[in-house]
């Protein structure tokens, strides 16, 4: 099912999880798909490893069991920057081979151990592609506080505009911890003529070393409120999960109660977290 359709009818709840690490065994990602179950995610998308085309077969498997073997709606992601035209129809035709019809289209982060190809600049290129070439429903990722390499917030939407117009029928952001910033972020799209579902996505923040990482990767702000609570249990790592956990709880009644087309769960393949959040909010995505 393509996950645009989703929208029509309900508030889409979703996960994303990401292939384990080559030292840790592949049946792990499927013990944590089968406790995300249990759940009835709408979709669960897959991420994509910072390589070239063999960082592909680990994606494309997950998506393809998470789909065929769970029953679960998957997405597959793909991140172009490390690929030529070629890899991408080889890996259309294997998508399209496993069933899967979503792909989160994507640039992709600039890798120092890789040379970028130049196929693929932006990823509007690879929406045009794509749409081009396979029968895909094509997803694109947005960003609430401005992608960090764009200078302005106007060149930032219209960069948004320019991947919808390609063929992007849905959105899922960036993470963010301030909701302000999506509500600005929602209006400005609309005010572009930009009218497709666009989903939050939420991480929760489980110990200081992932929130540093992620505002190195992302330039993230981090609000006085989640400040506050990083200084006061960074120390106690069962408190600091738990507040984590009602930091994204607080944040997504907010944001389902303000009229959101859906939640995008960054779980990091922890499954217990996602069930904590799912029991705190379920009767509200469906109310």
């Amino acid at each position: 099912m393509r996950t645009s359709e989703l929208f029509k009818t309900k508030k889409v709840l979703s996960f994303e999880i990401f292939p384990p690490k080559r030292t840790s065994s592949v049946s792990t990602i499927y013990n944590t798909v089968h406790e995300l179950k249990s759940l009835n995610p709408d979709f669960i998308s897959v991420t994509y490893g910072a390589g070239g085309s063999e960082s592909n077969t680990e994606t494309l498997k997950i998506a393809s069991t998470i789909k065929n073997k769970y029953n679960i709606e998957s997405v597959a992601h793909l991140p172009c920057i490390n690929l030529d035209k070629s890899e991408v129809l080889n890996m259309l035709d294997d998508f399209s081979n496993a069933g899967i019809e979503n792909i989160l289209a994507l640039r992709g982060d600039i890798n120092p151990d890789y040379t970028p190809k130049s196929d693929f600049k932006y990823a509007s290129d690879l929406i045009s592609f794509i749409k081009e070439n396979g029968d895909f429903n094509i997803i694109a990722a947005c960003y609430p506080e401005g992608h960090i390499e764009c200078p302005t917030i106007v060149e930032d939407i219209h960069n948004l505009k320019t991947k919808v117009d390609a063929g992007a029928s849905h959105l899922i952001t960036q993470l963010f911890f301030d909701n302000n910033y999506f509500y600005s972020f929602r209006e400005r799209a609309a005010i572009a003529g930009i009218d497709v579902p666009i989903q939050a996505g939420i991480m929760p923040v489980v110990n200081k070393k992932q929130i540093e990482r992620m505002v190195t990767l992302c330039g993230v702000d981090l609000p006085k409120k989640f400040l506050s609570i990083m200084e006061r249990y960074e120390s106690n790592p069962d408190a600091m999960r738990d507040a984590g956990i009602a930091y994204a709880v607080d944040q997504i009644v907010d944001l389902i109660a303000q009229g959101v087309d859906g939640i995008h769960l960054y779980t990091m393949n922890n499954s217990y977290i996602a069930h904590r959040i799912y029991e705190a909010v379920h009767s509200l995505l469906i109310a």
